[in-house]
């Protein structure tokens, strides 16, 4: 990754969970519709990109592991309360094992997702026989993902009655973390064996989020999907079908 990839990354995750603070009420409508629409990009990106090489080196376990990140996935939401998904449901009484829990599910996550940034620029350009098509992807999937995210973060500890600072801190180490995995996975050289296993457990993270996101309907008594939610899914499908365009 270069550098203006890590700035981008770490400033527009920290910028979205900044404007946390500019909302007095849950901007709960807004939220659901940018989450469908990302939900549905990183889908697009994980079937259509990430599949195919993972799949296709020839790596036997490549499904074990995406079913693998699936379920630790479904894990770490237990600890993060659902965040990633924009679910915001504060506690009636903030401790601080709550901030660790919801921070280390997140962490962990964002962590994880930022490795394969590192050389997914190259996995790309062998898939696509050397063409020197875009390779951000993967980037602005991350980036549309964790912003949403970081928002429901900042609300979440807005709403919990945390201290200003330590929502601050918060919102750092959270966006700090996809970039810090993309730049230790970019400095120790990985094995491609190893490199398949986490790109295929990213992928399974990626299809539980994204499914999570998708399948959650706008009435909890019947199943409906609102014509602004279906139309953002469209949206964000339709961008990540014209990346293989």
């Amino acid at each position: 990754m270069s550098f203006w990839e890590y700035i981008l990354l770490f400033g527009t995750v920290f910028l979205g969970g900044s404007s946390g603070f500019l909302f007095p009420k849950e901007q709960k409508n807004l939220l659901q519709i940018v989450l469908s629409f990302s939900g549905a990009y990183i889908l697009g990106i994980a079937v259509l990109h990430l599949m195919p090489w993972a799949f296709g080196s020839g790596d036997s376990q490549a499904g074990l592991f995406v079913l693998l990140g699936f379920f630790v996935q479904l894990l770490l939401e237990q600890l993060s309360a659902g965040v990633e998904h924009g679910h915001i449901h504060a506690p009636h009484q903030l401790s601080a094992g709550f901030v660790f829990s919801v921070m280390f599910g997140l962490c962990v996550h964002a962590f994880v997702e930022g490795i394969p940034l590192s050389y997914y620029g190259e996995m790309h350009e062998i898939s696509h026989g050397g063409h020197s098509h875009s390779s951000n992807h993967l980037l602005y999937g991350i980036i549309l993902h964790h912003i949403p995210a970081a928002f429901a973060l900042v609300f979440l500890m807005i709403i919990s009655k945390l201290d200003k600072i330590w929502i601050w801190v918060c919102l750092f180490l959270f966006s700090f973390m996809s970039p810090l995995g993309a730049w230790l996975a970019g400095h120790f050289q990985l094995p491609a064996s190893v490199e398949v296993k986490i790109i295929a457990f990213v992928i399974g993270s990626l299809l539980h989020i994204s499914t999570v996101i998708l399948f959650e309907m706008d009435s909890s008594s019947h199943h409906y999907i609102s014509w602004k939610k279906l139309l953002a899914i469209s949206a964000g499908l339709g961008i990540a079908v014209l990346t293989v365009l």
